[in-house]
């Protein structure tokens, strides 16, 4: 009996409580409906809901009568051993305990696809972070979205949708000629432009560019900049390319927005052209002055939007709708946009944008705000010269601690790193300690294989004592996480769970015995004990893999 089982009977037996007082079946109950949480205390059972103080107030009754009924039904499902009413009207369900043991084994069964779910089956989902300027290194504030965006891809996929990482390059533009000025001066000896792109990065982009173009200086100064840019933008993306790859991020797409501009029509026009006029086919575009306006404050923005200035150039809104058209073009269902926390004003613009082009602002199209992140003891680049390198950030605290630390804490949280934590081997390290619990599970593993303790002759049965109850009920939980983390955009609380979940399998591992001790004989319960470790080892390590971060089995 797990979680998700528990849910669908709760939520039936609610329904038909509904039908017996009403006649009629005026609410459709889901499993999804259900709120299931753990007990804070292992004596108040293994399961809690507020089910019935959820339908007093539709029914006109108290919690508490409604969980007596409710109590009575659930006590007569197989698998439930004990119901009690506490509070106000909460149930406090306690499993038997056979069919809680089920679960050590339903693990083993299902191996890495275990916490696999099909709630968000059928959506088709782009999720697009990152997406840098190719004008220089990554920096913490992108090794923060690096890390989220890709276990946010992960969850997203485990709970059955059909996700697309996309990496959108932002190299048209003005600060990509900055960037062509800054090499070619660097290459040629000369002063930086004004604003110019410093750091040691851009001297090295310099001498890459004068040795694939030797003859530089004698080009005029537009031949010279197209060299330059388009060597260095070759260069420099590959170098980011490299960097997310190291630290176990991948994207399906790069996008690249010089796409938008391309003139591929025979009408002699671009993507972004076409965004104008599609735009006002759905009757949201208006003339003013002679510029070209997007009427957003019909889905909530503050004020109207331009798209095309009275002097025919666009503005960054016109490739933002161009992009948008092109994602919706491509199948994407729902449009997740991760960005940073300099970007708040985009969301109401974002939100409209997918307004006017025709789909709904509040279904469509998703944007999540990440906030900073800073670190204790910060060592800027000297590379850079001002920033925090994601390189050597990896390099410095590894990059299992610096995914896990990234994504353990909520998107819309400021979140500091405390470099001595991260890189100490003890029990305040939070990602030393869960992938510790993954590598004790095959050390009892491996003991237990010397002495012929196997997974064979398993009874669910033997697994009675409290802490066994504690770490069962845990990975029976494992799905509803990483379903709750999908649907709520939350990996961090697959990272939050696996701490809880090393917690309970060292106090296990304290109180329980795999393999017996000196000459006692082996019995049935090691074999199930082997079989309740084999499983915990499972689900750490399949946590561990939504968050981009390795299970050791030898530390």
């Amino acid at each position: 009996m797990d979680p998700s089982s528990l849910a669908v009977h709760i939520a039936q037996i609610a329904e038909k409580y509904v039908v017996d007082v009403t006649g009629e079946v005026a609410h459709q109950l889901e499993p999804g409906d259900v709120a299931l949480e753990r007990p804070k205390k292992v004596e108040f059972g293994d399961w809690a809901t507020s089910v019935a103080m959820k339908l007093a107030k539709p029914l006109g009754q108290s919690p508490r009568e409604i969980a007596e009924v409710l109590a009575d039904r659930l006590g007569d499902i197989d698998g439930v051993s004990a119901v009690e009413i506490a509070g106000p009207g909460f149930l406090n369900i306690t499993l038997d305990k056979a069919a809680l043991g089920e679960t050590a084994r339903e693990v083993l069964s299902r191996g890495v696809a275990y916490g696999h779910s099909d709630t968000l089956l059928g959506h088709t989902i782009n999720l697009e972070f990152v997406s840098a300027n190719p004008t220089g290194p990554l920096h913490i504030g992108h090794t923060r979205w690096a890390a989220l965006g890709d276990s946010l891809a992960r969850v997203l996929r485990a709970a059955g949708a059909e996700v697309t990482s996309e990496f959108y390059i932002n190299d048209a533009g003005s600060q990509m000629d900055l960037f062509g000025e800054s090499v070619l001066a660097t290459a040629l000896g000369r002063d930086l432009p004004e604003e110019g792109y410093p750091g040691e990065y851009v001297q090295a982009l310099g001498a890459t560019v004068l040795a694939q173009y030797p003859g530089l200086a004698d080009m005029d100064h537009d031949e010279a900049l197209v060299c330059a840019r388009e060597c260095a933008y070759r260069e420099q993306l590959a170098a980011v390319r490299r960097s997310l790859e190291l630290f176990n991020v991948h994207f399906d797409v790069w996008f690249s927005e010089r796409q938008l501009h391309v003139v591929a029509t025979p009408e002699g026009t671009s993507l972004v052209d076409q965004s104008v006029d599609r735009l006002r086919e759905g009757g949201h575009v208006f003339d003013h002055e002679g510029a070209v306006w997007v009427r957003t404050t019909d889905f909530g923005d503050d004020k109207d939007r331009v798209i095309r200035r009275a002097n025919g150039v666009y503005t960054y809104f016109a490739a933002d709708a161009a992009y948008y058209l092109s994602k919706k073009d491509r199948g994407f269902e729902k449009k997740i946009y991760l960005l940073g926390a300099d970007h708040h004003g985009y969301v109401h613009r974002l939100k409209a944008l997918a307004g006017a082009a025709g789909d709904d602002p509040e279904h469509h199209i998703e944007i999540l705000i990440g906030q900073l992140v800073s670190i204790n003891g910060e060592k800027l680049s000297k590379r850079s010269g001002n920033i925090i390198e994601l390189d050597e950030l990896r390099e410095w605290l590894g990059t299992d601690a610096l995914r896990y630390s990234l994504s353990r804490s909520p998107a819309d949280s400021p979140l500091t790193l405390e470099p001595d934590v991260l890189l100490a081997k003890t029990n305040d390290n939070p990602v030393f300690y869960v992938q510790y619990a993954h590598a004790r599970t095959h050390q009892v593993g491996r003991n237990a294989d010397a002495v012929g303790i196997d997974s064979s002759g398993f009874h669910a049965g033997d697994l009675v004592e409290p802490s066994e109850a504690e770490l069962l009920t845990a990975l029976a939980d494992y799905p509803r996480v990483v379903a709750q983390a999908a649907e709520l955009r939350e990996p961090h609380r697959v990272a939050r769970y696996l701490e809880d979940l090393a917690g309970s399998y060292h106090r296990w591992y304290d109180a329980c015995r795999v393999t017996p001790k000196g000459d006692d004989p082996i019995e049935s319960v090691h074999h199930s004990r082997r079989v309740l470790n084999d499983a915990t080892g499972q689900v750490l390590a399949n946590g561990l893999e939504l968050l981009g971060v390795s299970a050791p089995e030898r530390m």
